[in-house]
């Protein structure tokens, strides 16, 4: 029989929210306040009594917000369709086949993924301007491919081991082709986990910072938080432009998260217990 949660229990919980919350609150607060109150002794209230969407309204007007937007868009959305494609081959090879060499490719994959970007940078930065990739989505998408790779296969390699081999073996006794068996039998069974992974890649080439800083220097081709870094001036920064753009570019995710979380959930725990 389970046990109720007591009173303390709730306690705990609504400060721990509250505290992971608070940075979000406050920049969607100051994001609708004016000018005058994000400055001085009243940048510390928590409501103001002058709402305002001016800070909104200048993010679409006075930058070029929208063009931000979609860059992110085409270069997260484009980065985890193919690294999820590319990985879901390569982890299902690497969880169902036998073969030797496993386990250092696995380790070269964990090694990859945990080189910090600034030192990764420099070789990066050089090779897409010798090809002349610069200000391009594809510089992007090519570098992107250093942290969202490694992650895809590492998540997938889980899933893909956590199906059946006998599903594999009763598919060969009806006639399949590894290629049908994979196709009609595995992936199907690994969709939980494929879309976990697709929404946690497009998460981390949607956040990306230094590549999009260093390789995309036009404005054309600026990603989201590049802009918003941008948007400070020689001598002032537009505290309330910044939490505008901030809380307009975290909404989309949120609201993501929160439709697909019992797949993001069931794709997340169904490849860590073993029956």
């Amino acid at each position: 029989m389970q046990k109720k949660a007591g009173p303390l229990f709730y306690v705990f919980l609504a400060v721990f929210v509250f505290f992971v919350m608070f940075p979000f609150l406050w920049i969607l607060l100051s994001s609708i306040k004016p000018l005058s109150e994000l400055f001085g002794d009243k940048a510390f209230n928590w409501f103001t009594s002058h709402p305002t969407l001016k800070s909104y309204v200048s993010v679409f007007v006075n930058y070029p917000f929208l063009r931000y937007l979609w860059n992110s868009t085409v270069v997260a959305t484009i980065t985890t369709v193919y690294t999820v494609f590319v990985a879901a081959f390569a982890a299902y090879a690497i969880a169902r086949l036998e073969f030797k060499g496993k386990a250092v490719i696995l380790g070269i994959v964990l090694a990859v993924s945990m080189f910090p970007q600034i030192a990764t940078i420099s070789p990066i930065y050089m090779f897409v301007k010798k090809f002349g990739l610069t200000n391009s989505y594809l510089g992007l998408i090519i570098p992107y491919t250093t942290f969202a790779l490694p992650l895809s296969i590492w998540l997938l390699v889980t899933f893909f081991r956590k199906i059946p081999f006998d599903l594999e073996e009763a598919a060969k006794m009806d006639g399949a082709t590894p290629m049908q068996t994979y196709f009609k039998v595995i992936l199907p069974l690994a969709v939980p986990g494929v879309f976990t992974t697709s929404i946690l890649v497009f998460i981390a080439a949607w956040n990306e910072f230094l590549f999009s800083l260093t390789i995309n220097t036009a404005e054309k081709y600026k990603t989201v938080p590049v802009g918003i870094a941008m948007f400070q001036g020689q001598y002032t920064i537009p505290w309330g432009e910044i939490s505008a753009a901030t809380v307009i570019v975290t909404i989309p995710l949120v609201i993501m998260v929160l439709l697909f979380q019992r797949r993001i959930v069931s794709g997340l725990t169904s490849g860590s217990v073993k029956e």
